[in-house]
């Protein structure tokens, strides 16, 4: 989820920093701050790159000295961005995941016009459909940011979409709802993701049979998580891990080698009964 502003990024910060709580200061939360000010900062110049949709071409070459490991035969992996954002902030989660034998990744956007989660959950199952018949592929994996895993949650879960994804992976996506931001209440989408909407009373009920794997990605310091356990998947009809990534924010989820990994290890293990790691350290 990409906000328009620097300051609800520091705002966690600025708390911490009030007299008579410098103290308590972490070292911890000064270094994922900086980190979170140099990747928006880095985001912001990319974001143009990544307004339109992407052409449908080879997949990315590995870079200038960089040797290409095996072609993976998983099915083809698809990339949804979060909130006012778009494809270009999985510039290198996608080049990650292509380095090491990922060929098939494809990176969706959905308009920065878009006001409810169900109508771009039918987006994107009219895109999964399409992506099955070009590549020939029954399945697909998807891996959506923030805002852009309740997208897809929503289609897997209401949509019938568990017939077509393998496997969802969500990076700080707000699964029970978030209260982050107030004010911003005013945009119809950021409404339906706040707790007990529509929208997040659908996902809590009932889902018997659903297909497929669900594995969150959540950050002990993400700011934009409200309360922090809402990236938390839990729900007695869905085979769900949840992966907690000590030492970075929000929008470093998609960007962090290290959540990189965690992500390949997610897609390359066998489905059903395989295990994942509960937790990655960035230090």
């Amino acid at each position: 989820m990409k906000v328009t502003g620097v300051l609800p990024l520091f705002l966690p910060l600025c708390r911490r920093l009030w007299p008579g709580r410098l103290a308590g200061l972490s070292l911890a939360l000064l270094k994922a701050t900086a980190l979170e000010a140099a990747i928006l900062a880095g985001h912001l110049l990319l974001y143009p790159t990544g307004l339109v949709q992407e052409r449908r071409c080879a997949a990315l070459p590995p870079g200038d000295g960089m040797a290409q490991l095996p072609v993976r035969t998983g099915p083809p992996v698809v990339l949804l961005h979060g909130f006012i954002d778009n494809r270009s902030v999985f510039v290198l989660l996608r080049r990650n995941l292509a380095q090491h034998g990922r060929q098939r990744v494809e990176s969706l956007n959905y308009s920065p016009l878009t006001c409810d989660i169900r109508v771009a959950a039918e987006l994107l199952g009219r895109h999964v459909e399409e992506i099955c018949e070009r590549t020939g592929s029954n399945q697909v994996d998807i891996v959506g940011h923030s805002l852009g895993g309740l997208i897809a949650r929503y289609y897997v879960q209401c949509l019938g979409g568990d017939l077509r994804v393998r496997t969802l992976v969500t990076l700080g996506t707000p699964h029970s709802g978030t209260r982050f931001a107030p004010l911003a209440d005013a945009h119809p989408i950021v409404r339906q993701m706040r707790p007990g909407s529509e929208v997040i009373e659908a996902l809590s009920g009932p889902a018997p049979g659903c297909r497929t794997r669900f594995v969150s990605f959540w950050s002990d310091l993400d700011s934009l998580m409200d309360p922090l356990e809402t990236a938390c998947l839990e729900h007695p009809d869905l085979e769900a891990h949840n992966v907690r990534v000590t030492g970075i924010g929000h929008l470093a989820l998609p960007v962090h080698p290290a959540v990189a990994a965690g992500i390949r290890e997610v897609l390359d293990a066998p489905h059903p009964g395989d295990r994942i790691s509960g937790g990655l350290t960035v230090a």
